[in-house]
């Protein structure tokens, strides 16, 4: 398995800089291939997670070792890595269709397409990772393969923005390489069920591992954007929407929570994170940054940066979920990731679309909720998904993400203590400020004022097929995880008894 494993992660590597060796000679022919290797990695991703889930092919699989046993080149299926390559294999196709009108006006699509491309092989190796240490090699070619995504534009926003982005990146990377050199000191790298610490050590050591550990919820919470390490995540939003909707949704944050999970759950050990400082401190940086963050967006008339600072505060509601260091707490937090992603995807496919369609006409760009207004009447797709879409990320039931909050909810009054009923607490204001910060662009879209002019929308329309059936494909996903919520929960509970 360890072959298929490492072409899955090889092909759109390889695929992606071949486009630099031999640039495509059309844009019909290199959009061809770049969904063809995508859709093909995609459906072997989901039959290999299938074939693992049958038949429970989760072995550790090494290639070689580099700094000895404990820093190999390891791989590996389980339950945590079938959950996030299953929402990357899914979204990225999906994506890739949506990219393909976007960008079919901008300059430098074959440098776009080459690194979007290699990113897919670059998160799959992340999400495949058997250590520690291979992990972090993927995650932080993942900052070098987004950079110029980030920077597409190349002016002196975008420069700023991707300055920002890797300055950002390159201290959470030091403080999580110096978390690995503890773990590695008094346990293994390789992720063990429960955490891989020597027993003879964590008494003695108690105090560096869970400096160590801090470091690294810190150093990794940078993509997931933490506060006080979230403000590269707002300035990003410059980018073209197919990367911005690939940082908030898919690729960058889940990965930053998905190696938050990987140190707490298979490294440093939740157990022994409990009851300790440690934990007390990601409870309340959670807690806090979950009701900020929803605040800033309340605040912000931009809407991709409105969404964004929203991604700031659920990508916390999964960290909280993790934080309470319970089966309980992890499989909240891991259903309300799979929600997010597919609503957040939904909601910012929805501001690209109107910025494409305004930036095609007389009226300019438009980018602030404001100018939204009657916009509905016009483009009644894209507020159809925005409307289903804010429905379900505010949590009002029986969407998907009524079922991930409630979890958490629920997680955190059976721990009981002060700081995770404070997270709860938190919960339910910053879904009263989600309310308030979608509801109102949905309210703008369809109630103009009375007496407004229409006429000057003349020209706005929605987007073309390929956009609509990316909307529409995101919708049904976060549609049809009504159904699908109560089973997910029920396997994930069992999943993380397992971890305890």
């Amino acid at each position: 398995m360890v072959w298929m494993l490492l072409s899955l992660i090889l092909v759109p590597l390889v695929y992606g800089i071949s486009m630099f060796i031999k640039p495509p000679s059309d844009m019909k022919s290199r959009n061809t291939g770049v969904m063809v290797i995508c859709s093909v990695v995609s459906v072997l991703v989901i039959l290999l997670l299938i074939m693992v889930w049958r038949h429970g092919l989760n072995g550790y699989y090494k290639l070689f070792n580099i700094f000895g046993e404990n820093f190999s080149l390891a791989f590996r299926v389980d339950g945590l890595s079938m959950v996030f390559a299953a929402i990357v294999a899914i979204l990225w196709p999906i994506t890739n269709l949506y990219a393909f009108e976007y960008m079919q006006h901008e300059e430098g699509q074959n440098r776009f397409f080459a690194f979007f491309t290699m990113t897919y092989g670059v998160v799959l190796g992340i999400s495949f990772a058997a250590n520690l240490f291979t992990m972090y090699l993927f995650y932080e070619l993942l900052t070098l393969c987004t950079l110029p995504l980030v920077m597409h534009h190349m002016d002196r926003i975008a420069k700023y923005a991707g300055l920002k982005y890797l300055l950002y990146s390159m201290g959470g990377a030091a403080m999580a390489f110096v978390s690995m050199i503890i773990l590695s000191k008094h346990g293994t790298l390789a992720f063990t069920a429960g955490g891989s610490l020597f027993p003879s050590d964590v008494t003695a050591s108690r105090p560096l591992l869970l400096v160590g550990f801090l470091l690294g919820f810190f150093g990794f919470g940078v993509k997931a954007a933490i506060f006080p390490l979230h403000d590269w995540l707002p300035t990003a939003g410059v980018a073209p929407t197919p990367v911005t909707a690939l940082l908030h949704a898919v690729a960058v944050v889940n990965a930053g929570v998905f190696a938050v999970l990987r140190l707490l759950y298979y490294g440093y050990g939740a157990s022994f994170v409990a009851g300790t400082v440690a934990q007390n401190v990601m409870l309340a940086i959670t807690a806090f940054t979950i009701v900020f963050a929803s605040t800033m967006a309340l605040r912000l008339q931009h809407l991709k940066r409105r969404l964004a600072y929203s991604t700031v505060s659920n990508l916390s509601y999964i960290l909280l979920g993790a934080s309470l260091c319970s089966g309980a707490g992890f499989a909240a937090g891991i259903l309300h990731m799979i929600a997010h992603s597919a609503l957040k995807i939904a909601l910012f496919f929805c501001a690209g679309a109107l910025l494409c369609r305004t930036e095609e006409t007389s009226l300019g760009v438009q980018e602030y909720v404001y100018q939204y207004t009657g916009y509905a009447k016009k483009t009644p797709v894209i507020f159809a998904v925005f409307t289903i879409a804010s429905v379900g990320l505010i949590g009002i039931p029986p969407l998907c993400g009524f079922s991930s909050k409630w979890a958490i909810a629920q997680a955190a009054v059976a721990q009981g203590t002060p700081l995770a009923i404070t997270g709860c607490i938190a919960l339910a204001i910053s879904a009263f400020l989600t309310g308030l910060y979608l509801l109102s662009v949905v309210m703008e879209g369809y109630f103009p004022p009375e007496g407004f002019d229409e006429s000057k929308l003349e020209e706005i329309t929605d987007p073309g097929m390929r956009m609509k059936a990316s909307l529409w494909l995101v919708t049904a996903l976060g549609l049809g995880l009504i159904f699908f919520m109560p089973l997910l929960q029920r396997i994930l509970m069992s999943f993380g008894a397992t971890l305890m």
